[in-house]
C-alpha cells in the first residue's frame, strides 16, 4: 500500500491507465494515494489502536471497491478476483495482530 500510495501521488502512468480504463477521473489518484500512505502509516504504528483498525477497514473498502470496479468495467474474472489476494493477506495480518494484542494483554 505504501508503494501504491506513492505511485498514486506521483501519478504514475500505470495508475493513470487503470483509472482511465475504470472510468475514474485522474485526480482520484492523488486522493487515494494520500489515503493509502496515511493508512499504511496507521497500520505500522502501535500507539493508536482505533486508528489502526480504521486503516484496516479503509483498506478493506479499497479492495472491495477494486473488485466491484473491475466487475463493472467488464474485466475478466482474473482481474476481478485479483484484489482478493491482498485482501486475504490483509485479513491474515489483522487476525494475527488482534491475537497478539490479546496475548500481550494477558
Amino acid at each position: 500500500m505504501l508503494m501504491d500510495g506513492f505511485g498514486g501521488i506521483t501519478r504514475q502512468q500505470a495508475g493513470i491507465d487503470v483509472m482511465v480504463h475504470l472510468g475514474y477521473p485522474i485526480y482520484v489518484l492523488s486522493i487515494f494515494g494520500i489515503a493509502k500512505l496515511l493508512g499504511a502509516v496507521a497500520i505500522l504504528q502501535n500507539k493508536f489502536k482505533t486508528i489502526k483498525q480504521w486503516a484496516y477497514a479503509g483498506f478493506t473498502f479499497n479492495f472491495i471497491g477494486a473488485i466491484m470496479s473491475r466487475g463493472f468495467a467488464g474485466d475478466g474474472i482474473g482481474w476481478i478476483l485479483l484484489p482478493l489476494i491482498p485482501l486475504a493477506i490483509m485479513f491474515a495480518a489483522y487476525f494475527f495482530w488482534r491475537k497478539f494484542e490479546k496475548l500481550s494483554a494477558a
